[in-house]
This record gives structure tokens, sequence and C-alpha cells, in this order.
């Protein structure tokens, strides 16, 4: 298993992973077959996280992907020192460290390039992916109350934020 950063030519296997992690979890932003972005457009998306000073990492598994943790860097001025963050692990892959692992590697990225506040959203009902970012030193902020709508039914979202 490795860590990596994305690169464009990682368009393709990218979109793949993307789309069955959509199917094998209800906890991503979208549900199986929503998904539309192209190789093409996922391609132009690394390309913009490369400019903008953002990181994407990549968890590689024999030439395929197993997961991704990116972290999207503000781009005004005034919040260029916070970065939101996005995880997803495939379900075969959960609950063997590889999270920590790509916490771990953003944080240093983080210290190196100025970073000093990481954020991200959680569904209130994953708890087990609350354990991570509560172990990796993230706290609530807040709640967004009905913030989404899975298989039918509101769900609420925490606001989890670490201080660097």
């Amino acid at each position: 298993m490795q860590i990596r950063t994305a690169r464009p030519d990682d368009s393709d296997l990218l979109i793949k992973m993307l789309k069955q992690l959509d199917t094998e979890t209800s906890f991503m932003m979208y549900e199986p077959g929503e998904r539309s972005a192209t190789a093409d457009d996922m391609r132009r998306r690394i390309e913009q996280w490369e400019r903008s000073g953002s990181l994407f990492l990549l968890l590689e598994n024999e030439g395929d992907f197993a997961g991704f943790l990116c972290a999207s860097r503000g781009e005004p001025k005034r919040i260029r020192h916070c970065a939101y963050l996005v995880i997803g692990i495939l379900k075969d892959y959960r609950g063997h460290g590889y999270g920590s692992m790509l916490f771990q590697k953003m944080d240093q990225w983080a210290r190196e390039n100025g970073i000093t506040r990481l954020e991200l959203t959680v569904m209130a009902e994953n708890e087990r992916a609350r354990h991570l970012y509560e172990k990796m030193g993230f706290i609530v902020e807040g709640k967004k109350e009905r913030s989404m709508i899975v298989d039918g039914v509101m769900v609420d979202e925490y606001y989890m934020a670490k201080l660097l």
C-alpha cells in the first residue's frame, strides 16, 4: 500500500474508485449513479488542485486506488490558511489504519504549506468516521440540522475542525 499525490493521468482509475465508493456507503455525498464527472473532468480538477496549492492524496494498492483524501485550500487571502477535507476509503480497506495514515500525511503537508485550520463535515450517524476525526485531533464546532436527505431520511451533519 502506498500513499501518493494524484496526477492528471490518474483520472480514469480515480473516477472508477469514486463510483465504487458511491455504491459502498451512504456516507459520501453522491448516491449510486449520480456522479456525472468524466475522466476529462477529473483530470481538469486535479490540475486545478495542483495550481491552487491544494492536496489530493491517493491510497494505491497494486495499481488500483483504495481511497483518497483531498484538502481544498481556500483561494482568497483571508482564508488561504484553511483547507476543507474530504476522505473516502473503499470498504475492503477500512479498519486497517489507512485513514490515519492519510491524515498524518495531510497534516505534514498542511504544516509545510501554512495551513493552520482544517475543516470537514461528517454525517451525525457516521460514528466510525467521527471517531477517526476525533482521534486525529478534530473537534465538533457545530451541527447542521437536516442538511441532507439520505434514503428519504433527514440527516444532520457535524462541522468539525482542527487548529494547527
